[in-house]
């Protein structure tokens, strides 16, 4: 199991346990937080199955999803990392499963209580320097439905900038990268 560890000046972000169940499903089960991953919420069972898909995929690669903690109080804010997607179709799996061309993206959720705040960003800026300097990406993308102008708005702190429309299982979103597309 990996120790992988990132700080900021007000946040950590570990490794998600089995243990942030409690914290992670009432953000899940937030109709407004989950009104842009999917529109669906989550019970808290299905909170926890999708926590250990991301424990399996993170113990597959060595990175993930990780959880955001606020360092002042230990409080989970919510979640943010690597999500890595095949990208014909649109299909986030861990990368040692992957057997098409991928997509690398920074993916997060924070609970509602959270928003406004600059979390988000915090933690996204520490996760796409790491994804560069350690993991050697170059190129790296947010997947942003329509009328989400709170992550547009993350994504362009990130340096990331519109690129096109792409399809997901639930809908189409904004591709919002930084660095060049691969040619197809």
């Amino acid at each position: 199991m990996s120790a992988l560890r990132l700080e900021t000046d007000r946040l950590v972000l570990r490794r998600l346990s089995r243990d942030d169940v409690d914290s992670l499903a009432p953000y899940m089960a937030d109709p407004e937080v989950m009104r842009y991953m999917g529109g669906r919420t989550r019970t808290r069972e299905e909170t926890a199955a999708r926590i250990e898909r991301f424990i399996q995929m993170f113990d597959m690669d060595g990175i993930g999803q990780f959880a955001v903690e606020r360092k002042e109080d230990g409080v989970v804010l919510g979640r943010c990392g690597i999500l890595v997607w095949e990208t014909d179709p649109w299909t986030a799996l861990a990368k040692a499963e992957t057997t098409k061309p991928t997509e690398t993206e920074i993916g997060y959720l924070l609970g509602r209580l959270h928003w406004g705040r600059g979390y988000a960003t915090e933690a996204a800026t520490a996760v796409r320097d790491y994804a560069q300097s350690q993991l050697g990406e170059e190129r790296i993308i947010a997947l942003i439905h329509n009328g989400n102008d709170r992550s547009k708005r993350v994504a362009e702190k990130l340096g990331m900038s519109y690129e096109r429309e792409v399809q997901l299982n639930f809908s189409r979103v904004g591709l919002y990268a930084l660095g060049k597309r691969p040619a197809l």
